[in-house]
């Protein structure tokens, strides 16, 4: 791993709330590094820490102790633009109602880099256009963003995130809501975007099976620890034996995947 470089990376992270008499801590002395060219899952079961994991890494949310360096540089000393310069977000969340166009909402991507007109740049054009190819959707460029099915925007979500030129995309729970087959493509798409733009993409996940599958690491949070590995290493571990306190499931290691008994 020495031979990659460091996005992101974490030294004694405290995650949670603080409170007034003591804070909620949901995780602690977290070490994460996140790499370019890596595509990287974050999975836990219910309630376990995935989210607020997430808001921690990306700003949003301050540690609790500890820090978040993203290029050397301690996340809370960033400016707003300069963050948006550097880390792009994928929420699940609704989209405002609005008549924007696939086009314009892949260009809103590039708001950290327009001028105060919001005008686009020849070099925003070419990096909205390139990301247009990189996912394919050429075809869909003209149509509202409210006309497409739900797995095409949120491909067309990636899209924006990567027309955002950022070594590092995060996405909460990118797959939620679709069916196997929209889950497969953006799970590919998203290995297929770290591999040829050297990004680093760092996405949480219900789908277990599909990550070990397609993740070069994931990160696996359960109550009593965080472990970052490969997911044949984490399997050899058993550590997936331990992601739900439920009899009814259990991990084949094997196979690689969970069994229902």
């Amino acid at each position: 791993m020495s031979s990659y470089k460091t996005i992101l990376s974490t030294t004694s992270l405290s995650i949670g709330y603080p409170a007034k008499r003591e804070n909620h801590v949901i995780a602690e002395n977290l070490n994460l590094n996140l790499v370019e060219g890596q595509l990287i899952s974050l999975v836990g079961a219910n309630g376990i820490g995935k989210s607020t994991l997430l808001r921690t890494l990306t700003g949003i949310q301050k540690p609790l102790k500890g820090a978040v360096l993203l290029r050397e540089k301690n996340i809370t000393d960033f400016q707003a633009l300069e963050l948006a310069q550097n880390l792009s977000l994928v929420l699940t969340e609704k989209l405002p109602p609005s008549n924007l166009t696939v086009f314009e909402l892949i260009a809103l991507g590039r708001q950290p880099y327009t001028n105060w007109l919001g005008n686009l740049s020849a070099e925003d054009y070419e990096k909205i256009n390139q990301a247009i190819e990189l996912t394919h959707i050429k075809h869909l460029v003209t149509k509202k963003h409210h006309e497409i099915s739900d797995g095409q925007l949120q491909i067309v979500l990636i899209a924006r995130a990567l027309a955002q030129d950022t070594p590092l995309i995060i996405l909460d729970e990118p797959t939620t809501h679709l069916d196997l087959l929209h889950k497969v493509s953006v799970f590919k798409l998203l290995k297929k975007l770290s591999l040829q733009t050297g990004k680093c993409i760092l996405f949480s996940t219900h789908d277990i099976d599909l990550a070990i599958q397609l993740s070069d690491e994931m990160i696996v949070m359960t109550e009593e620890n965080l472990v970052q590995d490969q997911p044949c290493n984490l399997i050899t571990k058993g550590i997936f034996n331990t992601l739900f306190k439920d009899d009814s499931i259990t991990f084949d290691g094997e196979k690689g995947k969970f069994i229902i008994n």
